[in-house]
Parts: structure tokens; C-alpha cells; sequence
């Protein structure tokens, strides 16, 4: 069982009728964010109520979960239901979702005005000015576009993929191949009559410098990338 002093609130409203539980707040975010969690050790208690501040118990549980069980009643408290944040985790959690949120800004979209990513530092201070809300209770994925939305009016941004044509010298390609498939989607690979290796991939715009360092590194400047086109 989770620690019963540190536990905080997870409830569920049903048809006007109030049903909570007591539980470790990282642990019950796991599970509510589809980990593998023992519910045994999400729980503070097995206790169901309807108000845990008064320490009313819940009745009528088989009337509205189907079921008298009560980790399969928590579980859908707890997936359905909202998780009280402690100060700290959610300070936590809401730092790991900007900065989440400010990668995929980064790597997914470029300036219009000289067609490269802005630096994340530039997205961080849009993000700031723009007073954009960060939604702690969904994935940064669901919610970028709304911040997208929020911030082009101070940072110009447009979405944009690319394919671009990789050629590898002889003696890196065997190599460079592995690392190439990690940035994006191959659409071709050729071996040249050389032995060097021209692969085209797809790749989100804001990455492309990062996938010319990465290359330039590997190759030792050897590398030739070019742009097939744009979308």
C-alpha cells in the first residue's frame, strides 16, 4: 500500500455522485498514463468514499461500476477520474512537458522567414510571453498544436517535411546507415558503382541541421545532403 500521510485524492463524479480514493500521486499518474502499475501500490487505502474529507464511504458501488471490486473500481477512478497533484510533482510534471512541448516545436517546424528551426530558447521565451497554458493532465503530443496556435502570432512557424537525398562515402556508409534510420522514414537506399550510399529519407525540417552535424561528424565532413523537395 502507498504511504497514507503523503497520499493525495483521485475522484470520479458519476451521475452526481462523488466517488474518491486515496492514492500515491506519481504511481496513480503511471497507471492512469497506461504503465504497468501494481494497484496494490497506488492505493493509500481500500477504502471508497464520497467524500474522503469527511470520511464518508461511498455506497451504491455495484449500481454504478457493475462491481463491488475495489481495485477494478480505483482503476477507473483513477483513469477516468482526476488525480490531485502534489506542489511538487507538479511543478515537476509541468517542466517536463515544456520542455517537451519545446522539442517538438523544434524538430517538427521552422522559421518561414530563413526556412531553419528556432532555437529553443527563442521557442521558451514565445511560450512565456504568450502566457501559453500547459495542460498537466495531457500529453504534450495532444496539446501542441493548441501552443502552435497560441504562439505564431510572436514567433512565425510553419510545418514542413522534407525528403532528402544522403550520400555516404565509401568507408563510412556500412556505418552511417544505422544512424541515418533514426532521424526519419527511408523511401530509398542505392549503392553507387563507387560503393558510396545515396539514401533518401524523410524527415521533419527542423532536424535536417542536426541530421548535416550528425553526418559531417560521422563522415568526416564527407557527407553531400540536398533537399528532393519539401511539403
Amino acid at each position: 500500500m502507498g504511504d497514507l500521510d503523503k497520499a493525495v485524492i483521485a475522484k470520479l463524479k458519476i451521475r452526481e455522485n462523488n466517488f474518491e480514493i486515496l492514492v500515491d500521486c506519481e504511481k496513480a499518474l503511471e497507471l492512469r498514463s497506461g504503465k504497468k502499475v501494481d494497484i496494490e501500490d497506488v492505493l493509500a487505502t481500500r477504502d471508497i468514499f464520497s467524500d474522503v474529507k469527511k470520511g464518508q464511504h461511498a455506497a451504491d458501488l455495484t449500481k454504478y461500476f457493475g462491481t463491488e471490486n475495489v481495485y477494478e473500481i480505483s482503476r477507473r477512478i483513477i483513469k477516468e477520474g482526476e488525480v490531485q497533484l502534489t506542489a511538487e510533482y507538479r511543478a515537476k510534471l509541468m517542466q517536463e512537458k515544456k520542455k517537451r512541448l519545446i522539442y517538438l516545436i523544434h524538430r517538427n517546424a521552422i522559421n518561414p522567414e530563413n526556412n531553419l528551426p528556432h532555437p529553443p530558447q527563442r521557442i521558451e521565451s514565445a511560450l512565456e510571453e504568450a502566457k501559453a497554458r500547459i495542460d498537466e493532465y495531457k500529453t504534450a503530443e495532444e496539446q501542441v498544436e493548441g501552443i502552435v496556435d497560441k504562439i505564431r502570432g510572436i514567433l512565425p512557424l510553419r510545418y514542413e517535411t522534407r525528403e532528402v537525398s544522403v550520400k555516404i562515402p565509401a568507408n563510412f556508409a556500412g556505418r552511417s546507415f544505422g544512424i541515418i534510420k533514426q532521424y526519419g522514414k527511408v523511401l530509398k537506399d542505392e549503392w553507387q558503382q563507387d560503393g558510396s550510399l545515396v539514401v533518401n529519407i524523410e524527415i521533419p525540417a527542423g532536424i535536417q541541421v542536426e541530421l548535416e552535424d550528425k553526418m559531417n561528424e560521422i563522415t568526416k565532413g564527407g557527407v553531400e545532403i540536398t533537399i528532393v523537395k519539401s511539403k
